[in-house]
């Protein structure tokens, strides 16, 4: 039951799904639409230009019925007389075929915007198929369309019965009056049942654009079966990618712990975090090669052990940088003073253990502003490291300057 409530297409399309299909010309069209906005603009245009229209057309047939007695004898006049002819005509009809075609493309852009996709033109043998000829025949679009076809019909039936009985009493005049005069009457009544013939088409438009609107979503829906495999396409396999990341942090591991060897000083919690530091006088100050907790910090010690590394027990300043500090970061400007003392006891071990003499005292209180350790107690009660978090490496340098 699972796999089918996955097989059934419940979730709205995605946004790449959407763009799939504008690039196969899939967009959502009205021809209800498209048709009254042609029909309303031709109707407007020619309720505005008609007259103008009307007298121009009429000088045209006439001037095109007049034959003059010496065109009569050259060949070549009448010819040229319908070449002129027919030029006046279409810049006669132009604004009219113009008005047409804007019509014709508002419709289209109104709902799926521009969109020109070459896909659309491809030949798509499928719809030959008779089988599914058959179920385009009783599909919710055919029967829609069905439906739209039999309120058209009646509601164009119903506004020409109500023109024809509102102006029986001026078509009937018409027998009495002159030609001209009855023709531009015929005009007007006919141009005016044309324009409410298509106004009324409005409420056909009204229930098609939202019911085009939601077929067209309907038909993009998808799977959560499909949704998922677009996601993997996306993103990639989630398998694939955590392997990656295992492999890119199983690369960087070995690179820090490369790095231990070359450190000043591990600074230990002493067992849960170890963070190696590393300075020399290129650097703004010292910088962290090399971070853990755990079984890493715990393999950090080692390589220090081996590799004659000195370690330090100061679980504040441990936590402190492990917690606010990315490899290869200088450390915070609060904890200089702090590492600076961690730095004076590691060069007087260095001397110690190559001349020997009296052995350094390591540092028991260590000024690591509170705000940075993340284990909310100290080991020392004062809080007075924050106030020299600006110390530089003067002592440092002193204590370099002294040694051989």
């Amino acid at each position: 039951m699972a796999e089918d409530s996955d097989l059934e297409k419940t979730e709205p399309a995605s946004p790449r799904r959407l763009e799939q299909a504008r690039e196969e010309g899939q967009v959502p069209q009205s021809r209800e639409l498209s048709a009254f906005l042609v029909l309303i603009s031709g109707a407007g245009a020619l309720w505005v230009t008609g007259s103008w229209m009307v007298q121009n057309i009429a000088d045209l047939v006439r001037r095109g019925l007049t034959l003059d007695r010496s065109a009569a004898f050259d060949p070549a006049a009448p010819a040229m007389a319908f070449a002129g002819l027919a030029g006046e005509a279409l810049v006669l009809i132009g604004p009219l075929l113009l008005v047409l075609v804007v019509a014709a493309l508002a419709g289209p852009l109104m709902l799926g915007g521009l969109n020109l996709s070459s896909k659309a033109l491809t030949p798509d043998w499928t719809r030959l198929d008779p089988i599914k000829g058959f179920g385009r025949m009783f599909s919710i679009n055919s029967i829609s369309e069905l439906v739209k076809a039999i309120f058209k019909s009646l509601l164009i039936s119903g506004v020409v019965i109500w023109v024809v009985l509102n102006e029986k009493d001026q078509l009937f005049a018409l027998i009495g009056q002159p030609i001209e005069a009855g023709l531009h009457s015929v005009g007007r009544t006919i141009l005016f049942s044309a324009l409410l013939i298509v106004a009324s088409m409005f409420l056909i438009v009204a229930a098609d654009v939202p019911f085009q609107l939601w077929q067209y979503q309907e038909k993009l829906r998808m799977s959560k079966e499909e949704v998922r495999r677009e996601m993997k396409e996306l993103e990639g396999d989630p398998q694939l990618k955590a392997r990656i990341r295992s492999q890119q942090r199983e690369v960087a591991r070995r690179r820090m712990m490369a790095a231990v060897p070359k450190a000043q000083v591990v600074v230990t919690n002493p067992t849960h975090f170890a963070v190696a530091l590393a300075y020399d006088e290129k650097m703004p100050a010292p910088r962290v090669v090399a971070k853990g907790r755990g079984l890493i910090a715990q393999r950090i010690r080692e390589i220090a052990k081996e590799s004659g590394v000195p370690l330090l027990e100061a679980p504040p300043l441990a936590r402190a940088l492990y917690a606010h500090t990315e490899l290869d970061d200088i450390i915070p400007s609060a904890l200089y003073r702090a590492v600076a003392e961690v730095m004076a006891y590691v060069y007087q071990l260095n001397a110690y253990l190559a001349q020997g003499g009296r052995p350094p005292r390591a540092p028991a209180e260590l000024p690591v502003p509170t705000e940075l350790d993340p284990g909310g107690r100290r080991e020392r009660g004062t809080g007075q490291g924050l106030k020299h978090h600006c110390f530089l490496w003067t002592r440092v340098k002193d204590i370099e300057s002294v040694m051989p």
